[in-house]
């Protein structure tokens, strides 16, 4: 009878132990991190896109732990071109802009999120779907190139980590 029982808990947290694990698979798949330099890259995240949709965009935050950068471009495979991006509101009207780089302040973060800084996906080349993995390289004028993986998140993620 105690070897039963016994067999039972051990079957409970082997369960547990299974359920924590993916967990944990999840969780870091939605935390994607790289590092250049003194720059970090943290949270970064894309949105699913649906078959024919050509743009998307791409966000994360950066944090430089030493001299002020900039973002001077981006690229991906799974894109045409990757445009750096600002939002904006001018009167009642949204818009949207092509930017030449993306300050990053000496010691500070800049957040590339929904409705302000962004990276713009053009061209996308077969939908994104939820789940996979975008390759990005970002390049900063001092701190070089780096490549993150951006999780793509379902459609109508609103980018809370």
């Amino acid at each position: 009878m105690k070897q039963v029982q016994h067999m039972k808990q051990v079957q409970q947290l082997k369960l547990r132990l299974f359920f924590l694990s993916g967990l944990l698979l999840a969780l870091s798949a939605n935390a994607q991190n790289a590092q250049v330099g003194q720059i970090k890259i943290e949270s970064a995240y894309t949105r699913a896109t649906v078959p024919g949709q050509k743009v998307a965009g791409g966000f994360m935050k950066i944090i430089d732990q030493g001299a002020a950068d900039q973002l001077i471009s981006a690229s991906s495979p799974v894109a045409d071109e990757v445009q750096l991006h600002t939002m904006s509101m001018e009167g009642n009207t949204m818009q949207m802009r092509q930017v030449k780089a993306i300050d990053v302040p000496a010691t500070g973060v800049v957040e590339l999120k929904p409705g302000g800084l962004h990276l713009m996906f053009m061209g996308i080349k077969t939908p994104l779907k939820a789940g996979d993995l975008i390759p990005v390289k970002l390049k900063f004028a001092k701190a070089g190139e780096v490549e993150v993986k951006l999780p793509v998140q379902p459609m109508g993620h609103t980018g809370a980590h």
